[in-house]
C-alpha cells in the first residue's frame, strides 16, 4: 500500500512565505530535519532549523515532521508527515504525509521531496 496526501487549512498562502525554520526532533538521529532544509532551499527558501523553541520562530512558516520507520531486511522510512506552521500560534497552515510499504519504499530524501511537492501543489 502507498499513499500521499496533503491539504491546506483554509485561507493558507503557501506563495507569500519566504524563510522557514525546520524544527529537529530531539530523537532524530537520521537528520530527517536537515533533508527537508535541503529540499526546502532547493525550492528557494531560506531555511534555518535547530530545536523547538519558546517563543515565534524568525522565519515565515516554522515546519515540523514525524517520521516513521520500521524493518524489513533493513531499517526503512514507511511514513512521513510534515506540517507547515504559523511561527507564531503553531497553527498548522498545511500538511503532507507519504506512506510506502517494503516494496514501494523510497529514500527519505525522495520522500521529504514528494510531501514537500505535494504540500506546495495543494489547493485549499
Amino acid at each position: 500500500m502507498n499513499k500521499a496526501t496533503s491539504s491546506l487549512s483554509p485561507g493558507s498562502d503557501l506563495t507569500s512565505f519566504k524563510s522557514a525554520y525546520v524544527v529537529k526532533l530531539p530523537q532524530d538521529g537520521r537528520h530527517i530535519d536537515k533533508i527537508i532544509k535541503a529540499n526546502l532551499e532547493k525550492r528557494g527558501y531560506v531555511v534555518t532549523n535547530g530545536p523547538a523553541l519558546a517563543g515565534p520562530y524568525n522565519a515565515d512558516v516554522a515546519v515540523t515532521y514525524a517520521d516513521r520507520w520500521v524493518w524489513d531486511i533493513t531499517m526503512y522510512m514507511v511514513e512521513l508527515s510534515v506540517n507547515l506552521r504559523d511561527p507564531k500560534t503553531g497553527f498548522p497552515l498545511a500538511t503532507g504525509n507519504s506512506y510506502h510499504t517494503s516494496m514501494a519504499r523510497k529514500s527519505p530524501a525522495e520522500m521529504v521531496d514528494e510531501v514537500l511537492g505535494n504540500i506546495f501543489t495543494a489547493t485549499p
